[in-house]
């Protein structure tokens, strides 16, 4: 797919949005800053088994190009030569005690969702846009962050969600993406891709969606070529479009 030129503006971004049939949402690092909670409750489970794990913020940072939890500390677990070997039922039971521990914070009210992302979903839906979920993380994950930010019933809301594990390959492959679009039976073109790593900018563009890029703390500084505008928050876009709404039509 050949990148089209980018949006310019936060207005311009907020016209891209209201024009799309479907808006797909990333989690980790675009509904709520997760990633440090993630870290957390990794470090829990290592603790908890009796592994001298530790992962501070720079090594979780370069672990996050890894996509995927159970991939990622199977990636560690590789570099560390002198390591005593661990089974892929080893790995399973550490990334099952790890999102106990991750739900648990989560529902201390530990992670609220980021500015502007309520306005945005409220707005979605007021217009009757279709709403979706593309995520290398697991359906436990967000049924805890969402239950918690958006209620119980929260899944009502969304068309399709598309966790890692639904898909033969996670991010930066299309296929959450290109899995979402057969369950929506829309063309790429008629929706945007709202999303904050450079993996998952890769991943939507593989599979012909336009992006939204709002950085998140973890992810920041990635290159973002290609997206079509890049925003620190969305609460300036949900903003204008909440302006731009409430203004008459021209005649």
């Amino acid at each position: 797919m050949q990148a089209e030129a980018l949006v310019q503006s936060p207005a311009d971004a907020a016209d891209l949005i209201r024009r799309a049939a479907a808006l797909i949402f990333d989690v980790d690092g675009t509904l709520a800053e997760t990633e440090e909670l993630h870290r957390q409750a990794f470090n829990l489970a290592f603790a908890r088994l009796g592994l001298d794990w530790h992962w501070d913020r720079a090594v979780y940072k370069d672990l996050l190009r890894v996509t995927g939890g159970k991939e990622r500390m199977r990636t560690y677990h590789e570099r560390l030569v002198t390591a005593p070997p661990l089974s892929d039922g080893d790995i399973a039971e550490l990334h099952r005690i790890k999102t106990a521990h991750y739900a648990e914070l989560v529902e201390a009210g530990r992670c609220p969702l980021r500015p502007g992302v309520t306005d945005l979903l409220r707005a979605a839906k007021a217009r009757g846009q279709r709403l979706a979920i593309a995520t290398t993380t697991s359906h436990g994950n967000i049924d805890a962050l969402l239950s918690q930010a958006l209620g119980k019933r929260w899944a009502a809301d969304f068309d399709a969600i598309v966790a890692g594990d639904d898909v033969r390959h996670k991010k930066p492959a299309p296929d959450v993406y290109l899995e979402i679009l057969a369950r929506l039976k829309l063309e790429a073109s008629d929706c945007v891709a709202i999303e904050d790593s450079a993996n998952g900018l890769i991943a939507a563009s593989r599979a012909g969606v336009p992006v939204l890029i709002t950085r998140s703390t973890f992810f920041g500084d990635d290159d973002f070529t290609g997206a079509h505008v890049v925003l620190d928050d969305l609460s300036e876009l949900s903003a204008r479009q909440t302006k731009a709404e409430k203004q008459p039509h021209a005649q």
